[in-house]
C-alpha cells in the first residue's frame, strides 16, 4: 500500500521508517526541506517539500493512489485541512490526524477524521490507525487511558453473539451500527454481516481487541 504522511517531525519520521521497514511505499510531505534528514539515508521513499493541503503537494507525493494518509505536522489547523483533502477530495480510505488540542478533537470527528491528542498518541499506535481495516480509534478521553474503538465485524463473527466478542476481548460494546441505524446492543445481540460496533476499552487491551477481531472468535458455538 502507498501511504503518505504529511509532517517529517520526530513521530513522522518515525511512522515514515517503520511503513517502509514493513513493506509499504511511503512518501513524506514537509515544507521545510531540511527536516528529512531524520528519515536517514536509507529511507527510499518520495520526499516532497510543499504545503499538505496544497492539491498539487499532495499530488507529487502520490495521494491519487494512496490507501493511507496521516497529517502528524506541529498544527492542529494544516493536520485537519489536510486530513480533510485527502478524505473528501481524493478519497483516501484509511486517514488519521495529530491533534494538540484534546478538546477540539470531537469536532473532527464529527467530521469524519479520526483524531488523538499527541500526549498519549504513539508510533505504534498511529500505524495501527493507518493500517487496520477493521478496528480503529474513535476517541480517547483527555487522561488517554479509555478510548472508543470502531469495529467492523469480521466473517468468523457473523453469527456470534456480541457477548462471546466482549468476553474475548476485554471490551465492552457501547453501540452498534445495523444498516445505517444506531442501537444500543442487549445481552442476546447476536452480530451480523456488516454491522460496526463502537466499543469501549482501556489502553492496555487495545492489542487484544485488534488480534480478537482479526482472528475470529475462540471456542465453540454459542
Amino acid at each position: 500500500m502507498h501511504v503518505v504522511v504529511m509532517g517529517c517531525g520526530r513521530v513522522g519520521s518515525a511512522i515514515a521508517r517503520r511503513l517502509e521497514e514493513i513493506g509499504h511505499s511511503v512518501a513524506v510531505i514537509d515544507q521545510d526541506p531540511e527536516a528529512f534528514r531524520r528519515l536517514g539515508p536509507d529511507f527510499g521513499g518520495r520526499q516532497v517539500t510543499g504545503l499538505g493541503f496544497d492539491r498539487q503537494t499532495l499530488l507529487d507525493a502520490g495521494i491519487d493512489s494512496a490507501g493511507a494518509f496521516a497529517a502528524v505536522s506541529s498544527g492542529d489547523n494544516s493536520n485537519i485541512i489536510s486530513a480533510r483533502v485527502a478524505r473528501e477530495t481524493f478519497g483516501v480510505q484509511h486517514v488519521v490526524a495529530r491533534i494538540y488540542d484534546s478538546k477540539r478533537a470531537e469536532v473532527y470527528e464529527r467530521m469524519g477524521i479520526p483524531s488523538v491528542a499527541t500526549v498519549p498518541w504513539t508510533v505504534n499506535r498511529l500505524l495501527r490507525e493507518l493500517l487496520s481495516v477493521k478496528v480503529s480509534e474513535l476517541w480517547r478521553e483527555p487522561t488517554g487511558q479509555v478510548l472508543l474503538i470502531r469495529v467492523t465485524v469480521t466473517e468468523g463473527w457473523v453469527g456470534r453473539k456480541l457477548s462471546d466478542l466482549e468476553a474475548q476481548s476485554g471490551a465492552r460494546a457501547a453501540w452498534l451500527v445495523r444498516f445505517g441505524e444506531a442501537q444500543l446492543p442487549t445481552a442476546t445481540t447476536v452480530m451480523q454481516d456488516g454491522d460496526q460496533l463502537v466499543v469501549a476499552a482501556t489502553d492496555a487491551i487495545t492489542t487484544r481487541v485488534h488480534e480478537v477481531v482479526e482472528r475470529g472468535p475462540q471456542g465453540g458455538e454459542s
